[in-house]
């Protein structure tokens, strides 16, 4: 068996996160049954129960694993007993650069120079970079590409801001994210959450929404305070019930934004007509076949895009984070953005209105896109396994 370390934010508590790990490992699978996937984890026995039908060996990072989450003996062994280490998702950036709870740039540059010393080569697998905003942090980047093999990023801003901090790299190749191929669940599973939830009852149809709790850390400072965004959320959720007759589902893939999700529904003036559906109950895979029942939806998460663009939901973007833009610019879906500071309940509820009226018109040219992109995502398993042959 060939063994590759995985690393990424695979703790369970984000939909997104594990939709990466759970397509990454289906991916591999469908090309080849020799590899075995070491994965530092918060919590070892949820990767046994979700991705234990994979060679999997989740590592634990937690205080009694000798780890201070990011920090520690655990990621040490994880990228240094290995044959390849893969960088996923959007873990490398600056903010809170020497907190290990939040931060993992500063460790993995720590552990990458152990890495190009015993040539096991880091290749970042879908991912995405950034922000890096700092000298330190753009010191800590380079020493990670200094022992990288090949940059598989799933946007062009990540080239652009590696070119940008004119840090010395790999081949560097644009593919896709891995949760675009995240499957939905039968039709009797969905029909049974659906009744449970008591879902989807209007004529009408369903909008979805989708919001973060991180909305005070990416907004500029005094443009948008968290009661002002539950009003303006809340608001549009009203004007949409009221203006078209539909439901309104909230979405929730990080169990860190039900509380917020709970604000914007405690100011909901129509709250029979909304129902919430969360990660803490359900799979990423049936979150996406519920997302595919939308007419449209806006969301922040990023991961609530992707899977809407996965099953072909017309989305709006609420400007959260760069790789959201940059997401929806490789779906051509770049002009469907709303940014923190054109952010209104008139603007965003007429921006919703236009998608409502261009839902199939946008259905239809999305869809060929994503189908590349999917293709796209899905072949950065034969470029690692190229690599691994040739070590």
């Amino acid at each position: 068996m060939r063994t590759i370390t995985v690393l990424g934010n695979n703790s369970g508590r984000n939909a997104g996160d594990n939709a990466i790990l759970g397509n990454l490992l289906d991916d591999f699978a469908l090309l080849r049954r020799d590899i075995h996937f070491k994965i530092p984890s918060l919590d070892p026995s949820f990767i046994r129960k979700h991705f234990g039908h994979h060679s999997v060996e989740p590592m634990g990072l937690m205080p009694w694993n000798l780890a201070v989450k990011n920090f520690g003996l655990p990621l040490y062994l994880a990228m240094t007993r290995t044959e390849m280490v893969l960088i996923t998702d959007n873990i490398l950036f600056d903010r809170k650069f020497n907190n290990p709870l939040v931060n993992y740039l500063k460790s993995i540059a720590l552990f990458s120079g152990s890495c190009r010393k015993r040539g096991i080569p880091i290749v970042f697998y879908n991912a995405s970079i950034g922000p890096i905003d700092h000298a330190v942090g753009r010191e800590a980047l380079q020493k990670v590409m200094d022992a990288s093999k090949l940059v598989i990023a799933r946007d062009f801003n990540t080239r652009d801001l590696i070119e940008k901090l004119k840090i010395s790299h790999p081949e560097i190749i644009i593919n896709a994210d891995c949760a675009l191929n995240t499957p939905v669940p039968s039709a009797a599973r969905m029909a049974e959450i659906i009744d449970k939830e008591d879902l989807f009852k209007s004529p009408q149809g369903t909008i979805g929404m989708n919001v973060n709790s991180y909305v005070d850390n990416w907004s500029k400072p005094g443009l948008l305070n968290r009661k002002d965004f539950v009003r303006i959320i809340a608001g549009t959720v009203d004007n949409l019930i009221e203006k078209l007759g539909v439901d309104v589902l909230f979405t929730v893939t990080q169990v860190m934004d039900m509380k917020i999700t709970e604000e914007c529904m405690q100011q909901v003036r129509n709250r029979d007509k909304v129902r919430v559906v969360t990660n803490s109950q359900y799979t990423y895979q049936e979150l996406a076949g519920l997302l595919q029942k939308l007419q449209i939806h806006a969301g922040l998460r990023t991961h609530t895009l992707i899977f809407c663009a996965a099953v072909n939901t017309p989305m709006v973007n609420i400007n959260a984070y760069p790789k959201s833009a940059g997401f929806m610019q490789t779906v051509g879906q770049g002009d469907w953005t709303v940014n923190f500071e054109d952010l209104s309940v008139d603007y965003l509820t007429t921006t919703m209105l236009k998608a409502w009226e261009r839902r199939d018109q946008t259905r239809k040219e999305m869809l060929p896109l994503v189908n590349v992109e999917k293709a796209k995502a899905r072949d950065s398993v034969r470029l690692v396994s190229d690599l691994l042959d040739n070590l």
